[in-house]
């Protein structure tokens, strides 16, 4: 059964969110805990999906050649029942994002490889997957907003 968040719970997600990297000492210092008490809560907080990871986010000094990033579209054979679809885009590392969408399409996953032939594969597995209708690829040609 989740708990509901208390104050200190909250203190550490803000101070998890500003700085990913910091550590348990300097955590608990920051947030009127012990140590031991600050791992165990982060524990709990990752047990139940309140963290579900931690990530990178590259600073402007990234070598030029970095991830091509593609969109795909795609339409699932039924929206109610396509959950094993969302289930091996999961499996696919390079799927950084997957939203499911009300309108014309199903998906919109998020690709992004380090080559366009790698993306190309992903198409075809994503294409072969028994839930698949159609697919519709976009290669992003900049990235203007990255957040």
């Amino acid at each position: 059964m989740k708990r509901l968040l208390d104050r200190a719970d909250e203190r550490i997600l803000l101070e998890l969110t500003k700085n990913a990297r910091i550590s348990h000492a300097e955590l608990a210092a920051k947030v009127n805990l012990s140590r031991n008490a600050v791992r165990q809560r982060i524990e709990r907080l990752e047990r139940d999906s309140l963290i579900k990871g931690y990530t990178i986010i590259a600073g402007e000094g990234r070598p030029v050649s970095s991830a091509i990033t593609a969109m795909m579209l795609v339409y699932r054979n039924d929206r109610m029942r396509g959950g094993d679809v969302i289930q091996a885009l999961r499996r696919i590392p390079e799927v950084i994002a997957c939203d499911v969408m009300s309108g014309e399409f199903d998906l919109v996953v998020r690709v992004e490889a380090t080559e366009a032939d790698r993306i190309r594969q992903i198409w075809q597995e994503i294409s072969a997957l028994p839930g698949v209708r159609d697919t519709l690829t976009a290669f992003a040609l900049s990235s203007m907003i990255r957040r």
